[in-house]
C-alpha cells in the first residue's frame, strides 16, 4: 500500500508537471507508472557500481558468444525500427519541417508503437555498460557513456506518455540508422576473419555528430514554423541534444586536435589506440569489444 501511494503521488506530479498524457498509450507496457523506469535506471547505475566492485579482484569475462547474439539482436532491432518508421511517416503523409501529434489517424498509432520499442530499446541498451563491467573495461565506463543511457531511457518515457508520434518520429529514424551501422559493426568485429572487410567504421563518428545536428535543425524548425507540436517539448529535444553536441565535441577536440605525447605513443599498444572513427568516450565500443590479443 505504502508503494502504491508513492506511486499515485509520482505520477500525479509528473502528471501536473506535464499536463494531460496522450490517451492513445495508456496500458502500454511500462508506460503508466514512472517508477518502473525509475527503478530500472536507478538498477543500471547500482550494476555499475557493485559490478566494479564484484570484478575488481577477479579476472575479465570475454563474452565472445554473448556479444555476437547481443550486436545481431540491437542490429535486427534498429532495421526494424528503421524501415516501420519511413513506412509509417510515408504511410501518414508526414511533413518533414513540422508533424502535429493527430492529423494523421493511424498513422499515428503506427508510429507509436514503434517508438514504444524505440523506448524499450533503451533499456536493452543498458548491456552496453553491463559488458564493460563484466569484461573489465572500466575506462570505457565515462561520464559521457552512463549519461546518455541513463537519460534516453527515460528522456522516453515522457515522450512515449505525451509526444508519442508526429515530430518525435525524426530522432529514432536517423538514430536507428546510426545503430544499424554500429552494432552491426561491433558484431562482426567480434569475428577476427570478418575485421578487415569493415569499411564503414571510419565514418562512424561522423554520422553520429551529423545525426545531433540534424535533429537540432529538425527540431527547431517547428519553432520557426509551428504546426500544434508542443514548444516546450520543442525546447527541451534541442537543448538535451546540444549538451551531446557539446560533449561530443569536446571529445573530439581532445582526442583528434592534440597531437599525442611521444610517452602516450610509446605507451599506446597498436591494437588498442584510437580507431574504427571514433572514441570510446561516445560509442565506448557500443559493447567493450576491441582487437587485442586477450579478447582474442
Amino acid at each position: 500500500e505504502t508503494l502504491k501511494a508513492f506511486d499515485r503521488e509520482v505520477n500525479a506530479f509528473v502528471d501536473y508537471m506535464f499536463g494531460p498524457r496522450d490517451t492513445r498509450v495508456r496500458g502500454w507496457f511500462l508506460l503508466d507508472s514512472y517508477l518502473p523506469t525509475f527503478f530500472l535506471t536507478g538498477a543500471y547505475l547500482l550494476c555499475i557500481w557493485l559490478g566494479n566492485k564484484f570484478m575488481k579482484n577477479r579476472p575479465p569475462f570475454s563474452l565472445r558468444a554473448h556479444l555476437i547474439v547481443y550486436n545481431l539482436g540491437i542490429t535486427l532491432l534498429s532495421f526494424y525500427m528503421l524501415i516501420e518508421l519511413i513506412l509509417a511517416t510515408w504511410e501518414g503523409g508526414y511533413n518533414l519541417q513540422c508533424q502535429n501529434l493527430h492529423s494523421a489517424g493511424e498513422a499515428d498509432i503506427r508510429v507509436a508503437k514503434v517508438l514504444w520499442w524505440y523506448y524499450f530499446s533503451k533499456v536493452i541498451e543498458f548491456m552496453d555498460t553491463i559488458f564493460f563491467v563484466l569484461r573489465k573495461k572500466s575506462s570505457q565506463i565515462t561520464f559521457l557513456h552512463v549519461y546518455h543511457h541513463a537519460t534516453m531511457f527515460n528522456i522516453w518515457w515522457c515522450v512515449l506518455n505525451w509526444i508519442p508520434c508526429g515530430q518525435s518520429f525524426f530522432g529514432p529514424t536517423l538514430n536507428s540508422f546510426i545503430h544499424v551501422l554500429m552494432y552491426s559493426y561491433y558484431g562482426l568485429s567480434v569475428i577476427p576473419s570478418m575485421r578487415k572487410y569493415l569499411w564503414w567504421k571510419k565514418y562512424l563518428t561522423q554520422a553520429q555528430l551529423i545525426q545531433f545536428l540534424l535533429t537540432i535543425v529538425h527540431t527547431l524548425s517547428a519553432a520557426v514554423k509551428p504546426c500544434g507540436f508542443p514548444f516546450g517539448c520543442l525546447m527541451f529535444q534541442s537543448s538535451y541534444m546540444a549538451t551531446l553536441v557539446i560533449l561530443f565535441i569536446n571529445f573530439y577536440i581532445k582526442t583528434y586536435r592534440r597531437a599525442p605525447s611521444r610517452t602516450a605513443i610509446k605507451e599506446t599498444p597498436a591494437t588498442t589506440e584510437i580507431k574504427n572513427g571514433f572514441h570510446k568516450d561516445y560509442f565506448a565500443a557500443a559493447n567493450g569489444f576491441q582487437n587485442n590479443k586477450k579478447a582474442q
